[in-house]
């Protein structure tokens, strides 16, 4: 499916369909060591399928919910179709009621990635051009109108050090 997020509008499925990921991936073309994020509702359910230091807890307080993206070491409860030899997995917990409440009816993590023109880092700014580049991928489009163009800011706390991978919406101070 394609949703509205408190950034861009990304492709999703669900965490428990190993279909789902495979046509995910599929859909966009990747590789499958890209990494897909995960989104959850809150703090509190990160350290299911990631490590976190007390340096992580204290930095994503600060940050979540929010336009970010936090890459940490996955846990043995992240899905081994998603797992490369980094181990490590992208966590967001958005500031979406929207994306909250699909999140809440759902009762699971959801699995992201941007939609974004076919190889290329643009985002689709709404509906109708998501229908033209994935509509035959996918099995649902939330339409919510035009979104924004900046995908949300990448910040690696692997290892306990401070990494800012992709500058996006979120603002590091």
């Amino acid at each position: 499916m394609a949703i509205p997020t408190d950034t861009v509008y990304a492709l999703a499925c669900d965490l428990a369909s190993r279909r789902g990921i495979e046509r995910l991936y599929a859909a966009k073309g990747m590789d499958r060591r890209h990494p897909l994020a995960f989104l959850l509702p809150n703090l509190s359910d990160v350290a299911r399928y990631a490590v976190v230091t007390d340096y992580a807890y204290r930095v994503m307080r600060r940050l979540l919910p929010g336009p970010f993206c936090v890459q940490l070491d996955a846990t043995r409860e992240v899905p081994r179709i998603l797992m490369d030899k980094r181990r490590v997995v992208g966590i967001r917990v958005p500031d979406s009621q929207f994306v909250q409440s699909l999140l809440a009816a759902l009762g699971r993590p959801i699995l992201v990635s941007g939609a974004t023109l076919p190889g290329t880092e643009t985002p689709l700014a709404d509906g109708d051009e998501i229908e033209t580049h994935y509509g035959s991928s996918l099995d649902l489009i939330i339409d919510a109108g035009p979104l924004g163009d900046v995908p949300s800011t990448v910040i690696s706390l692997v290892g306990d050090e401070f990494v800012l991978v992709r500058q996006g919406k979120g603002r590091i101070d």
